[in-house]
């Protein structure tokens, strides 16, 4: 008898248990049954059963009551099992009850001793004698003699032993397992196998429902949040986390591949560019140059609320919850509540447009035409900090809650302590206009018209990589951990790896766009672009491909333009319109949060 090492997962206290067998399905010469040599276990040579349950129970096994369990089941199949130490597993209680020939399996399985017979005709003479002679072999005897059996017989004899022999070994293993062990198993399946498992039978079913086994799922998709659909609650005999599970799957398929459902269009502002969005929630705000602000619900599309106050255009704005801060040409900031339209603060201070803004917390840093930048408290409208020192206006501000990062028209990147009002870093490289600003409180990437993106060190101002590549504005651009992505007016987008200062994507091609970027968003694993050719675009993080055109305006080549996107994990939102007056001026809302029966109601 050869025997068998069986490996487990991972080094457990089952380590000593070896296999002893004579069962084989080859002969002595294709498989070595003579071979006193220990060797690896081959799975190929186990029945179905055998196999899981050794490797996948692995160091789960610690009890004599199991250990005297899996003696049962293997000396079902002629097989032994030994173990040491030889107190820890005392089956002799347990041979005279298991069964030694095939017969024996089958009434043990709970089949008649009586099955099919060949009706072809009396049986051979001699056959007695035959059956006897086989009784008095031994083991290996009688391996030698069905191997050379088997040589010698017809296809359709084979197929009838198969069809006898076949039932006996497909053992429903997870049922006789305990329910932790069963559950143990399962956990090795992946998402779709656990649903298929499911539909195998009623108490299946129960084990692949089970809510903490799909909390692992979860995990290890990265969803950390057991939250039911908004639309729908999971009903109490389905697990919350498969339901999130599902749910998530689901969005994402939305995402990547879409629907035939038409985004819900929300008609406002008349003909004017809208110049900034936001949204938060069910609530969305757009600014525009006609001097308001809209409110809308992304649920329903309807308008909820006109913000009506500035003198001037708005150019920025910000949002947390209900609060909206939003900065015009007029020189000053609002503070509005979005929920009753009310104009909680005006803010006095610039002399000249607030061109940008960063809310933090309680606080926002807006940036000027006059060169400055104000930190405010936004509960009392009060300016706290006024920082100087640039010498053209101020283009873009990130602000992390410690330190202000401002980039200006004079061509200087600023690093202040808002505090104590001082600057503590100019960073200087840049040959032309900053446009474009990234903060993560390490480093500081800085987007120009000179064509160059630069990233710096936050706390010494050295310049740590200069990134090459673009061939003009870079007007926009997204970090995450040490992942930027920029939009340039020269219509690619780039992936970046900011700590190498590599480039790990262009994403271009055949279906790149045909013009400006306007506005770029990170949301699960994907990019999203939008541009002056009128088009909103989905492309693969990790693999930089090309994957939809997610909008695609009817004007598109022929002046409409997609000027602002907002997205979460469930939705777009998208700023559209044209210069020329092709396009009517307007919100897309796409809402990704839908299942088959959410489309069929709506």
């Amino acid at each position: 008898n050869s025997v068998l090492h069986c490996p487990t997962p991972r080094a457990s206290s089952c380590s000593h248990l070896h296999l002893q067998t004579s069962c084989s399905r080859g002969g002595p010469a294709r498989q070595g049954l003579h071979s006193e040599t220990p060797r690896r276990l081959d799975p190929t040579l186990c029945q179905p059963f055998i196999f899981p349950m050794l490797v996948l129970i692995g160091d789960s096994v610690h009890t004599p009551e199991m250990h005297g369990w899996m003696f049962y089941r293997f000396k079902m199949l002629n097989c032994h099992i030994s173990a040491a130490p030889a107190s820890v597993c005392s089956p002799s209680s347990l041979v005279q009850a298991t069964p030694t020939t095939f017969g024996d399996l089958r009434l043990a399985n709970g089949h008649s001793a009586q099955r099919r017979r060949v009706t072809s005709g009396p049986p051979p003479s001699g056959l007695q004698d035959w059956l006897h002679t086989f009784q008095m072999w031994s083991g290996p005897e009688r391996l030698l003699a069905l191997d050379e059996l088997i040589d010698r017989c017809e296809t359709s004899q084979v197929k009838h032993m198969m069809q006898v022999i076949e039932p006996q070994f497909q053992r429903d293993f997870i049922s006789l397992l305990p329910k932790e062990l069963a559950l143990y198993v399962l956990t090795f399946l992946a998402p779709r196998d656990l649903l298929q498992a499911a539909q195998t039978c009623r108490y299946w079913r129960v084990l692949a429902e089970d809510n903490l086994l799909w909390r692992e799922k979860c995990r290890e998709e990265g969803i950390s949040e057991c939250a039911s659909s908004r639309r729908r609650r999971p009903s109490a005999a389905v697990s919350e986390w498969k339901s999130t599970y599902i749910r998530q799957h689901r969005i994402e398929t939305n995402w990547r591949k879409g629907d035939t459902r038409e985004p819900m269009v929300l008609k406002g502002h008349d003909d004017h560019v809208i110049t900034c969005l936001q949204f938060s929630g069910d609530l969305i705000v757009s600014g525009s140059d006609d001097n308001t602000l809209k409110v809308w619900s992304a649920i329903t599309g309807k308008c909820l609320r006109t913000l009506t106050g500035h003198t001037g255009g708005v150019w920025c704005s910000q949002m947390a919850a209900t609060t909206v801060i939003s900065g015009s040409t007029d020189r000053t900031l609002r503070v509005w509540d979005a929920e009753s339209g009310e104009c909680v603060h005006t803010l006095y201070g610039h002399t000249s447009t607030v061109r940008c803004m960063h809310l933090n917390g309680n606080r926002v840093v807006s940036g000027s035409r006059d060169t400055t930048l104000r930190v405010w408290d936004v509960s009392t409208g009060r300016c706290e900090h006024v920082l100087t020192g640039h010498l053209a206006a101020v283009r873009c501000v990130q602000y992390d809650g410690r330190r202000v990062v401002s980039g200006g028209y004079d061509y200087m990147v600023k690093v202040w302590d808002p505090e104590t009002e001082v600057c503590l870093h100019t960073l200087q490289g840049h040959t032309n206009r900053v446009y474009s600003l990234q903060f993560d409180g390490v480093f500081v990437v800085s987007g120009s018209l000179d064509t160059s993106i630069k990233v710096w060190d936050a706390e010494t101002g050295g310049c740590v990589h200069t990134l090459t590549g673009h061939q003009s504005l870079t007007s926009g651009m997204e970090l995450r951990d040490n992942i930027l992505v920029s939009g340039n007016a020269d219509s690619t987008v780039r992936v970046w790896d900011i700590r190498t200062g590599q480039c790990l994507h262009t994403l271009q091609g055949p279906n790149k766009h045909q013009s400006a970027v306007t506005c770029l968003q990170f949301c699960r694993g994907l990019v999203l672009s939008s541009s002056d050719d009128g088009t909103v675009k989905l492309w693969d993080l990790r693999t930089g491909a090309w994957l939809r055109d997610v909008v695609a305006l009817q004007s598109r080549g022929s002046g409409g333009v997609v000027w602002r996107i907002r997205a979460s994990d469930t939705r777009l939102v998208c700023a559209a319109g044209s210069r020329n007056g092709t396009e009517e001026t307007k919100l897309l809302v796409l809402d990704f949060d839908l299942d088959e029966k959410n489309k069929e109601t709506d």
